[in-house]
């Protein structure tokens, strides 16, 4: 629960047609292996206390008295569990059956939610014996106490901030309008969908993207609890297709027709997060309750006002229901913002992406290489048009990111129908140039049928640094600089010359990090590589070579994927690379991760660190991280400056630093209170 975590459930237990008693002891029998697990919320299939596919016998007062009785013994059964559960059962209120979706909890049933949708079409019949909810919110007396009957229902947790789910059934997932979007806009950061949906050819995979894009539409946790084995067989099979989603990534699914209990850990930070970046995501509330629970687990430990059982003064008596609004009040009580050291912390199962920017399936991360390079390239490709120019000027040194600007630069001039010859590409070898990046620099410039400058900078920087009296043999950041500064130099006077663009090179991670020179390598009229980090650009450089038309462009690539990443501003050492740059700064797979996850999230360092640790288990230990975490945040702080000024460049992915557009921060905000967390 730590760190905005909650461990979720879904389960699809045995049955037997229309035997209650057997039904809830399976049910009874799950919800004790939720609780066991540490799961707060399950989720059950559609009328599982009965079976969905009773037909006719739903009009027995056999069947829906014994449902009746089962609903009670679950009830009980829940007593001082911290774990809410949700199912549906045949639910008579007055004269009409339900097809109701029961929320119990510690010995409470909170509320009962009524099907929207009822399908009566093709296989079914529901309208035959159920009547669909009316959107109106009702008290009723159930078991001696008070409950709450409506579809406009939200249940949150008092002691867990975030913990707040909404109810719908089904076919209402199926519709063009679900309910769950307006759960969503009036709270709720999980849905719970007690499902009985039968399987036929091609139907799993269309019901997996709706699960999917409903989480990803309403920004929520979806939770799609599916009948399975035990149900009739006389027309239809059901095959206990569960599905936990989280914004459109399906985080845990079940092997279909095996009844079972599938689990995740749900960011509930996460999805709150997001909405608060999104300023379409828009509130409403109207005609909402909210009925607030807490965990007992919690309670002590939480401190907000419980009584001796566990409960709230107001939960002693009967259901407190109160409007949204309230209801983030009331969260406040019993919480320090942003503290969750009081919380458990529970062990992560769920998949942590170590790489967050590139695509772990090889087919995905093909086409999302083409699809970068086109948006990188058509960028480029406007700014010429724009400006009239058919010239290009850029550095070359035999590296992965010159590479890749040289690279996108040709499919830029391609798509404008433009003269490759006009790419002026420029290697400037000095101080510490080696032979092999100065070969392949070379090398790829005339395979791509660039024009290749080669102007050595060495006396230029000789003088310069006796202009200024600092001594050739002190290797310090001056030294380096002018180096940088010089090749920048000469690239905006050659734009000058030839009437072209300047062509910067530099990536994200190196922005992230600060890791360039002040109007040097910094500076450029239009920087292709601007939002891309440095782990992407590697992958996109294998595209290149991976589909290169000639061997010698494929060879060349290669090479420059295999050459460790440096500057080459210090002299190497017996002809080999004597500065290497993730020495110096860190390894930029952790700081891509860390970037990802601060500026996509905003998550605090603590869970950054939680995460990494996770996710780069028997790579790097937690002291190695933490190391570079810290670095990361002190360099992402103090080099502000250096990205409020950034050229143009297009944005290509869901994380950017440019000033106008994704990072308006100001230059000298403190990095205090984040480096006092990592303390």
């Amino acid at each position: 629960m730590r760190d905005g975590f909650l461990k979720v459930m879904t389960a699809t237990p045995d049955i037997h047609v229309a035997d209650c008693h057997f039904n809830t002891e399976n049910i009874i029998r799950a919800v004790n292996g939720a609780e066991a697990a540490g799961a707060k919320l399950l989720v059950l299939p559609e009328l599982c206390m009965t079976g969905y596919t009773c037909g006719d016998l739903f009009l027995q007062n056999v069947v829906t008295d014994a449902a009746l009785e089962g609903l009670y013994h679950v009830r009980e059964a829940t007593r001082g569990m911290d774990v809410a559960v949700v199912f549906t059962l045949p639910f008579l209120k007055g004269s009409k059956l339900y097809n109701a979706a029961a929320v119990i909890q510690d010995g409470r049933v909170l509320g009962l939610v009524p099907k929207t949708h009822l399908p009566n079409y093709s296989e079914f019949y529901e309208a035959r014996h159920f009547v669909a909810g009316d959107g109106r919110t009702e008290h009723i007396r159930l078991f001696g106490e008070e409950t709450v009957f409506g579809t406009k229902l939200l249940f949150a947790c008092r002691n867990l901030k975030n913990f707040v789910f909404g109810v719908e059934i089904c076919e209402d997932l199926w519709v063009a309008n679900p309910p769950s979007g307006a759960l969503a806009c009036a709270g709720a950061l999980l849905v719970a969908n007690p499902s009985a949906s039968d399987e036929t050819t091609g139907k799993a995979e269309y019901r997996r993207q709706l699960v999917s894009s409903q989480s990803a539409r309403t920004v929520t946790a979806y939770l799609y609890a599916d009948a399975g084995e035990g149900e009739s067989t006389t027309d239809l099979v059901f095959a206990a297709h569960n599905l936990i989603a989280e914004n459109g990534a399906v985080l845990a699914e079940s092997a279909r027709f095996e009844n079972g209990a599938i689990s995740a850990e749900v960011d509930l930070e996460k999805l709150a997060g997001e909405r608060r970046r999104m300023t379409t995501f828009r509130v409403d509330d109207e005609g909402f309750e909210t009925v607030y629970f807490t965990l007992p687990s919690l309670a002590v430990a939480q401190d907000c006002g419980t009584g001796s059982n566990g409960r709230t003064a107001a939960e002693e008596g009967n259901t407190r229901n109160v409007s949204a609004p309230e209801c983030e009040k009331e969260w406040q009580k019993g919480f320090l913002p942003g503290k969750t050291d009081h919380l458990p912390e529970i062990a992560l199962t769920r998949y942590i992406d170590k790489a967050p920017f590139v695509p772990s399936d090889e087919k995905a991360r093909a086409a999302r290489c083409q699809e970068i390079i086109r948006i990188q390239a058509m960028g480029l490709k406007k700014r010429l048009v724009h400006t009239g120019m058919s010239r290009a000027v850029l550095g070359i040194s035999g590296g992965l990111d010159s590479t890749l600007a040289l690279l996108v630069t040709c499919r830029a001039f391609e798509l404008a129908g433009l003269d490759l010859a006009g790419i002026h590409a420029v290697t400037m070898p000095c101080f510490g140039t080696t032979g092999r990046t100065y070969a392949n620099a070379c090398a790829l410039v005339r395979e791509l049928g660039a024009t290749l400058y080669e102007i050595k900078i060495e006396e230029a920087v000789r003088g310069h640094l006796r202009d200024i009296s600092h001594p050739v043999d002190v290797h310090d950041v001056t030294y380096e600089n002018a180096q940088a500064r010089e090749r920048t130099q000469i690239l905006m006077d050659m734009a000058n010359q030839h009437n072209a663009l300047v062509i910067g090179t530099g990536d994200m991670s190196e922005l992230a990090l600060g890791w360039a020179t002040y109007n040097g390598d910094h500076m450029s009229m239009y920087g292709v590589n601007a939002s891309v980090p440095k782990t992407l650009v590697r992958y996109l450089v294998g595209f290149f070579a991976d589909t290169a038309k000639s061997h010698g462009l494929a060879r060349v690539l290669y090479d420059i994927l295999d050459t460790p990443v440096s500057p080459e501003l210090l002299p190497p050492k017996d002809g080999e690379i004597a500065q290497k740059t993730e020495d110096i700064v860190g390894p930029y797979e952790l700081h891509d991760f860390f970037l990802y996850y601060v500026m996509r999230f905003g998550f605090a360092p603590r869970k950054i660190y939680r995460l990494a640790v996770h996710a780069f288990a028997g790579e790097y230990d937690s002291g190695t991280i933490l190391k570079w975490l810290r670095t990361f945040y002190r360099r992402f702080f103090s080099q502000q400056f250096k990205r409020s000024c950034l050229p143009d460049g297009p944005k290509v992915g869901s994380v950017a630093v440019s000033p106008r557009g994704d990072l308006r921060m100001p230059s000298d905000a403190s990095a205090a209170l984040w480096m006092e967390q990592l303390e």
